[in-house]
């Protein structure tokens, strides 16, 4: 890497002290590529395997950018998924924590009123899925007036999933005069047809598999009859006896039936598929980043970006049927420099398919013999111990950052005719607080919520009981949210 530190780069301290708070210690090779030219405003298309780093790569530059006096959203950030585009809002608020930047994410299956109001206020950073970007924009609640950047996240997936006609759609709404960067894991001939016809001459980057890559996931292949599959994954897991595993399989059906067959077991596990309603899929998700239990079983939903730490094996239950479907699952593994297995159970008649993939990623996977009995049974003592282990809960990336941060309820907001520079004024004031200890302010129609930085909420929180704003006393409460 050329740079060492996030402070060799322009970055304002507000910037820079959010990634220390984060952990985030060096650039990855993605980041050290893309910030400085992201920082001049070029146009990218940035080629780079999942757990590269890319949200940072461009949710760093788009923050230091970003001016936080502009209430009009200026920056658009577009992803396949509702997860990934909750995970990316959730980023560009933790490296924006102390610029205040305000993030807003948009997809389906959410009350579109909420989004509405949310877009309402202050917003600097709009995320969101194709489909309901673009509804926002029809109905003409989604405000593009001062629109400078565009960030087309995990492109190849969009092109999969049929996107791309919306996403061409949407930035023909946009301002012509924008800077534009699309990351993704391959690219495929209508991904890069999108770039030229939308982009202004993008410089092209392509961050190439280290000499280490190829051994940081470790591939194995299993041949296996169907009816054995289930047998064979227990002698496997067995085995393997995982840390932390993702099983794949491709219909929501084989998920349903695949995750009762393992509770049955006692296995320490959850699942997650397109058919489940979307709070349920976000909480699943959070439970296993947080580690509350070791197996997830999933249909491709959960491959697309989403970024979980020390992922140590992916099993493919089912074969993917398509090639870039086995990058994105195995890309949930042997992420941020660690190691991990990749585990695919193929059937006798899936040779295409196989061949398919096997020339896609550039070499055969090593096919091996079924576990023996007798090694099955050997490591059986180590694996039912681990199975009966209460898993070590993970604290988030973003808890140490939020340590310093105390959110506060006020039970008023516009119908009083309140403003956040009132709340600004008045808390300015306190003896032992400045504007620069106040962070994101939110105001609806009878609530606000306002951030306190740097350990000052108790001062605030104390003052403000028998302080008024605007002449009005507020009830004033440490906020649930």
């Amino acid at each position: 890497m050329s740079k060492t530190s996030f402070r060799d780069y322009t970055l304002s301290e507000d910037i820079v002290r959010a990634l220390e708070g984060l952990g985030y210690e060096h650039p990855t090779d993605v980041q050290s590529e893309v910030i400085p030219l992201a920082l001049k405003k070029k146009d990218l298309t940035v080629k780079s395997k999942t757990g590269s780093g890319k949200t940072a790569a461009f949710g760093i530059p788009i923050c230091e950018m970003i001016e936080w006096e502009e209430n009009k959203p200026q920056a658009l950030i577009l992803t396949p998924t509702r997860e990934l585009a909750d995970q990316v809002k959730e980023d560009i608020r933790n490296i924006g924590r102390f610029k205040r930047i305000k993030a807003t994410a948009l997809y389906g299956k959410q009350p579109f009123a909420k989004q509405k109001e949310q877009l309402m206020q202050k917003c600097h950073v709009v995320v969101g899925t194709p489909g309901r970007v673009l509804d926002h924009i029809k109905r003409d609640t989604l405000d593009l007036e001062r629109l400078q950047y565009l960030v087309i996240d995990e492109a190849d997936e969009m092109l999969r999933m049929g996107f791309i006609e919306q996403v061409g759609a949407i930035i023909d709404e946009l301002p012509e005069d924008r800077m534009t960067m699309l990351f993704s894991a391959t690219l495929p001939e209508d991904v890069e047809k999108l770039c030229h016809r939308y982009m202004n001459n993008p410089v092209d980057i392509e961050i190439k598999a280290s000499v280490n890559t190829a051994v940081q996931i470790e591939h194995k292949l299993y041949v296996v009859r169907n009816d054995h599959k289930f047998n064979l994954l227990r002698d496997v897991t067995t085995m393997e006896n995982p840390d932390n595993c993702i099983l794949f399989c491709r219909t929501k059906e084989q998920v349903d039936k695949l995750s009762s067959q393992l509770e049955n077991l006692s296995y320490p596990c959850d699942k997650i598929h397109g058919g489940m309603e979307q709070d349920d899929r976000f909480h699943v998700m959070n439970e296993f980043k947080r580690g509350a239990f070791r197996y997830l079983v999933a249909t491709d939903v959960a491959a697309r970006g989403i970024d979980i730490e020390n992922i140590t094996h992916v099993i493919n239950y089912d074969l993917p049927l398509d090639k870039e479907s086995y990058v994105h699952r195995i890309g949930r593994t042997g992420r941020a420099g660690n190691s991990g297995k990749a585990i695919s159970f193929a059937t006798p008649n899936e040779d295409k398919f196989l061949t398919e993939i096997q020339d896609y990623i550039g070499f055969e996977i090593p096919r091996l013999d079924p576990p023996s009995k007798e090694e099955v049974a050997h490591a059986k003592a180590a694996f039912e111990e681990k199975l009966t282990t209460q898993p070590v809960v993970k604290q988030d990336k973003s808890e140490q950052l939020s340590k310093e941060i105390l959110k506060l309820y006020f039970n008023g907001g516009k119908k009083k005719k309140l403003r956040a520079v009132d709340f600004v004024g008045t808390i300015a004031k306190i003896e032992g607080v400045t504007a620069d200890d106040i962070g994101i302010i939110t105001i609806q129609d009878n609530v606000t919520y306002v951030d306190i930085l740097n350990g000052k909420g108790p001062l605030v929180l104390q003052v403000m009981k028998d302080t008024t704003i605007k002449g009005k006393l507020l009830k004033v409460y440490k906020a649930n949210k």
